[in-house]
């Protein structure tokens, strides 16, 4: 038994450091974005994986065995990752820049295997529609794509306008399925008198007829019905 319990262990360690490795030689692609060819090879990984690790003849004290020390290993890559610039960089790598001034850097997007349909696909998702737009784009360390527009392409907000805005900070319920809650009603300092009042200006007379209704800070009500069928 003790012989099974060391060769799991032994394993588990090996595969750890060589699945880490794979991984990282496979592409950040895999971590943020999986077709079909990309699912059928993490699940195999996967199996591939267990079967080196896992004893036939112990199969479930060595499958124990194998998931505990693999939540370890992971705790401590982690920490060590957090402690450590080199180690991160070994795990983890850098943020790369796939985009600079509107123009592809295609060495860094050969080493993320990634191709220029997908990069597009990801611009467009961030809603870049035209690669001379884009000052920027940076593949993180998660796989997700950073995008910083040209300084002309950004839309204009309230603070390139001088105009003072009010936040509404965060809706707070106050109806829930047809039932008020007075919790919530009371933090905000108003009562069920100015609630019937605002919901008769919608012409709403019940309030069971409410399926959800959110108060922001600057006392707008947002309301949604319920979907009642009468025949």
């Amino acid at each position: 038994m003790e012989k099974v319990l060391l060769m799991t262990i032994i394993k588990c360690v090996g595969v750890y450091i060589l699945a880490i490795f794979l991984t990282k030689s496979v592409g950040r692609k895999l971590i943020s974005q999986m077709n079909f060819f990309d699912f059928i090879m993490g699940v195999s990984m996967g199996s591939i994986v267990a079967y080196a690790v896992v004893d036939k003849q112990f199969g479930a004290i060595s499958a124990i065995t194998a998931l505990i020390l693999f939540c370890i290993l992971t705790i401590v890559t982690g920490y060590l990752s957090m402690k450590s610039l080199k180690i991160r960089k070994i795990i983890n790598s850098e943020p790369i820049n796939l985009v600079e001034n509107g123009k592809i850097i295609e060495k860094n997007m050969k080493k993320n295997k990634l191709t220029i349909n997908e990069l597009m696909m990801k611009l467009r998702e961030k809603n870049m529609f035209h690669l001379a737009d884009v000052e920027f784009a940076i593949m993180e360390t998660d796989g997700e794509l950073s995008v910083l527009p040209k300084a002309d392409k950004k839309p204009l907000t309230p603070y390139n306008m001088k105009v003072n805005v009010t936040s509404s900070g965060i809706d707070k319920d106050i109806i829930i399925d047809g039932i008020i809650i007075d919790e919530n009603l009371k933090n905000i300092g108003l009562d069920k008198e100015w609630l019937k009042s605002e919901l008769n200006k919608k012409n709403i007379k019940e309030i069971s007829e409410v399926f959800y209704a959110g108060v922001d800070n600057t006392q707008k009500l947002y309301i949604s019905k319920k979907n009642i069928n009468k025949e």
